[in-house]
């Protein structure tokens, strides 16, 4: 038998990115229902969740044909178990069949039913508190036996996976079980990655943190006043501006001024930045208000 090496890091890909389709089609899913009750498809998650799996399972292993993550990396699912060994028609190594009838359904039931199976236990065990000391022995039991079995699942899992490491062979127990290896499906075909769009958003990302990490520090009072005098209809409009509220923007109607600066305001917009916040300062020259008083009074 050619010996092949099919690349874990493309098993990995194809896996996540089966993840981001499934999450993407229940996020449309949940636009669709944006609109009714709240809380309704909180409700009903687990068998949302069992309804695009099983369509993505419909659509891709049942007609033979990978899963939407195991396209993009270029790999099948074959039939370990009828995977020819010898002759004339091996030149690859990657030929051999599909997943017979049998296998297909066992993968839908195990992963698809077994997800939903095992989400709606949990659910149902903290819901109905099995864990607490003062239920009956059977729920206490029954609680346990769970704990017990998820445990077990995990660490059959990781033998699996330190196994996957070392021989690049069944990525999850269901294809160990199920002798269903991923085989790239088309020998000359390479693994295509763009890394421009990678790199724009590794630096779209730094710059983003980066303005998250500066903005709190900036006073945005003072960059206003820097950058005020290169404004370029200042001289123009200079008059004007002093004339009208800096707050509305419009003729104050019960004109105010602000002391000490003597800036012109309409009562209500430096009546409520005042009572707002305890040293506010001028919207015009950046100096802490210490009162109010009518324009024209003494």
């Amino acid at each position: 038998m050619i010996p092949i090496t099919i690349s874990r890091v493309n098993q990995f890909d194809a896996a996540r990115l089966d993840v981001e389709m499934s999450a993407m089609l229940k996020e449309q899913l949940v636009k669709v229902f944006s609109l009714m009750k709240p809380g309704l498809l909180f409700q009903y998650e687990p068998e949302l969740d069992a309804f695009l799996e099983f369509l993505i399972w419909r659509f891709s292993i049942w007609v033979d044909k990978p899963t939407p993550g195991n396209a993009l990396m270029n790999l099948r699912y074959r039939d370990e178990r009828a995977a020819p060994i010898a002759g004339k028609e091996v030149r690859t190594g990657l030929e051999g069949p599909g997943l017979s009838v049998s296998q297909k359904i066992l993968y839908c039931i195990s992963t698809v039913g077994g997800q939903y199976l095992l989400s709606r236990l949990q659910s149902f065990s903290a819901f109905r508190r099995w864990g607490d000391s003062e239920q009956r022995p059977l729920a206490r039991r029954a609680w346990g036996l769970v704990q017990h079995a998820e445990g077990l699942y995990r660490a059959v899992s990781f033998f699996n996976l330190l196994s996957f490491l070392y021989g690049g062979r069944y990525k999850t127990i269901v294809e160990r079980i199920l002798k269903a290896r991923l085989v790239y499906g088309s020998p000359n075909m390479n693994r295509a990655v763009s890394f421009e769009y990678m790199n724009r958003q590794l630096v779209w990302n730094e710059f983003s943190e980066m303005l998250l990490l500066l903005l709190p520090l900036l006073n945005s009072s003072s960059v206003k006043k820097f950058l005020l005098p290169f404004s370029k209809d200042k001289s123009a409009s200079s008059s004007g501006d002093e004339a009208n509220c800096p707050i509305c923007v419009s003729n104050p109607s019960i004109p105010f001024v602000a002391l000490p600066c003597q800036h012109r305001y309409c009562y209500y917009c430096l009546r409520t930045r005042c009572a707002a916040t305890s040293s506010y300062r001028c919207a015009r020259c950046n100096e802490v208000v210490v009162a109010i008083q009518r324009q024209g009074s003494s």
